[in-house]
């Protein structure tokens, strides 16, 4: 009779773990654990992010002269922002001994939803995420991204509460 180990043992398929960083202290957090206690052959680092232009422009006139440089030529500077702040978690995960690269993936839904679309993009065995912890009535008002990931997602995932 095998078992979930032995399945997991025999697969020849190298070990994926998505690591959701948004730079939070519970996202560090994550990072950390996860150095600490997995071992994996590849870890994504993976930043969601919201881009700034979501959807086409008003229509507008320019009568004052020569046309401005067309959105094309402008950097988005939530784009800017999120590898920043993916390149914070990339280095924490390397400091940490995991295989690390990055990823950042502009959200088309939801920030949960990008997690778990990557997830099985790249066939992750766990994803692991921080999150708020919120109790009570507020918890019943706003379900932390970790939360949707862990009930809408069909993959294993260790979430880490923020710190005491």
């Amino acid at each position: 009779m095998t078992g979930p180990r032995d399945e997991l043992e025999s697969r020849d398929k190298p070990t994926v773990i998505v690591i959701a960083f948004d730079g939070s202290p519970t996202a560090r957090r994550a990072v950390h654990y996860a150095g600490h206690f997995l071992s994996a052959d590849r870890a994504v680092v993976l930043t969601a992010w919201a881009p700034m232009d979501r959807g086409s422009d008003p229509v507008a006139y320019d009568l004052d002269g020569p046309p401005d440089p067309s959105p094309d030529d402008e950097v988005d500077i939530a784009l800017a922002e999120a590898q920043r702040i993916n390149d914070e978690g990339l280095a924490l995960a390397l400091a940490a001994g995991l295989p690390a690269e990055s990823m950042c993936v502009a959200q088309t839904f939801t920030a949960w939803q990008a997690i778990i679309d990557v997830a099985d993009a790249v066939d992750a065995d766990l994803i692991v995420t921080g999150t708020r912890a919120t109790t009570g009535f507020r918890s019943l008002l706003q379900s932390s991204v970790a939360d949707h990931v862990l009930r809408r997602g069909q993959r294993p995932v260790l979430i880490v509460p923020p710190g005491p």
